[in-house]
C-alpha cells in the first residue's frame, strides 16, 4: 500500500540533523572574505548619518577588523550621544559635522567626489537620501554605467556564493540596463577573486517564447556576450532558477550549458522577482545577504538593521575588495 505524503519525509531527528550540517557551512563563506580584506589597508570610507546603534556599530566593528577607516558624517553632537548611550569607542575617528541626514548624504557624497573617501556606507538614514545625493547631476557620483544592486548571498546548502542582481534599485531594468547590471555584476564577481563567473539571465522557463519578453532579452544579452558588449563572464539565457543552479534539474530539462546547475550570478528580469529571490533564500533558505551598489565612482555599502553583524561585516568587506580591485585597475590604466 503506497504511504501517504507525510509518510515518506524525513523524519524530525534527521531533519534536524540536516539543518545542523547546514547551519555550520554559514558564514564560511563570508568569512573568508572578511579575512581577505584584513590583509589590506583600511579603506577610507564615509558613513552617512550614522545616528543610531546599528550603524555606528557596524562601522566601529569594521574598522577595528581593519577593514574600513570610518569618516563619520552627520551631527556631531548625536553621533556623540548615539555612541555614549550604546557604548561605542569612537575615539581618533574623523567626524565631520552635517545639520541633518539630507546634509550628511551630500557631504559623503562630495568626501567621494574630492578623493577623500573611497567607499560609501549608509547610516540611519533613508536608501532613497543617500541615493539621491549619488545620483544627483553634476554633485553625484555617477559615471556611463547603470547603477545597479547585488546582493552576495550565503546559502548554505550551496558550495559557493551567488550574486544576485538586480533586488533593489532597478525597478523593470531595460535591455540595456541589464547590459550594464550584468557587467556589474561580472566586475564584482572579478573582484571578488571569481574570474570568469557563470551568468544566468533568468526567467520563467528556459525557452525563448516571444509572449515572455525576459526570455527574449535574456537571448539577446547572450547575443551581446558573444559580439564583445559584455565581458569576463559567461552567459546562458534564459533559463529557469532551478536548471541555473541545480545541475540534476538541468539534466532532467536535457540542457547542454556551461552555465546551468552552475551559476555564479543570478540576473533576474526585474526587482520584484529578484527581492522575492533573495527574500526567499534569506528567510526559507537561511542565507545571509550582503549589498552593495555597483556602477557609481564609489561602491556603495547598503546594510539593513535586520542584517548579522556576520552579514554587515561581509558587505564592508565586498565593498572593500571592490576599491582594492579599482586601485589596481588605475594602477595599471597609470603604467
Amino acid at each position: 500500500m503506497k504511504k501517504p505524503l507525510g509518510e515518506v519525509q524525513a523524519k524530525p531527528f534527521e531533519r534536524s540533523l540536516l539543518r545542523n550540517l547546514l547551519m555550520e557551512q554559514k558564514h564560511k563563506k563570508y568569512e573568508s572574505l572578511i579575512a581577505r580584506c584584513q590583509a589590506l589597508a583600511p579603506v577610507p570610507t564615509a558613513v552617512a548619518h550614522p545616528c543610531d546603534e546599528t550603524s555606528l556599530k557596524g562601522a566601529v566593528e569594521a574598522a577595528e577588523l581593519g577593514i574600513l577607516k570610518p569618516i563619520l558624517v552627520g551631527p556631531r553632537a548625536k553621533i556623540e550621544a548615539t555612541a555614549a548611550q550604546f557604548q561605542i569607542d569612537i575615539t581618533g575617528y574623523e567626524i565631520v559635522d552635517a545639520p541633518h541626514s539630507h546634509a550628511a548624504a551630500d557631504l559623503a557624497v562630495q568626501l567621494a567626489r574630492e578623493g577623500k573617501a573611497e567607499m560609501l556606507m549608509k547610516g540611519s538614514l533613508h536608501t532613497d537620501e543617500l541615493m539621491g545625493a549619488v545620483v544627483r547631476t553634476g554633485t553625484g557620483l555617477r559615471t556611463e554605467r547603470r547603477i545597479s544592486h547585488a546582493f552576495i548571498m550565503d546559502v548554505p546548502a550551496l558550495d559557493r556564493a551567488i550574486i544576485v542582481t538586480d533586488a533593489a534599485i532597478n525597478i523593470f531594468p531595460t535591455l540595456e540596463d541589464k547590459q550594464h547590471i550584468i557587467q556589474n555584476a561580472i566586475d564584482l564577481a572579478a573582484a571578488l577573486g571569481f574570474y570568469q563567473p557563470k551568468v544566468a539571465v533568468l526567467s520563467a522557463m528556459e525557452t525563448i517564447n516571444p509572449k515572455v519578453p525576459s526570455t527574449v532579452e535574456a537571448a539577446a544579452l547572450c547575443k551581446m556576450a558573444d559580439r564583445g558588449q559584455i565581458t569576463g563572464g559567461i552567459l546562458d539565457g534564459p533559463l529557469a532558477l532551478d536548471n541555473a543552479i541545480n545541475l540534476n534539474a538541468a539534466k532532467i530539462k536535457h540542457i547542454d550549458s556551461p552555465v546551468a546547475g552552475h551559476a555564479d550570478i543570478l540576473v533576474v528580469p526585474d526587482l520584484e522577482a529578484g527581492n522575492m529571490l533573495a527574500k526567499s533564500l534569506t528567510f526559507m533558505a537561511d542565507a545571509d545577504a550582503a549589498g552593495i551598489v555597483l556602477g557609481a565612482r564609489v561602491p556603495i555599502i547598503l546594510t539593513s538593521r535586520a542584517d548579522s553583524v556576520t552579514t554587515r561585516l561581509a558587505s564592508c568587506a565586498v565593498a572593500a575588495l571592490v576599491a582594492q580591485a579599482r586601485r589596481e585597475d588605475v594602477k595599471k590604466a597609470v603604467a
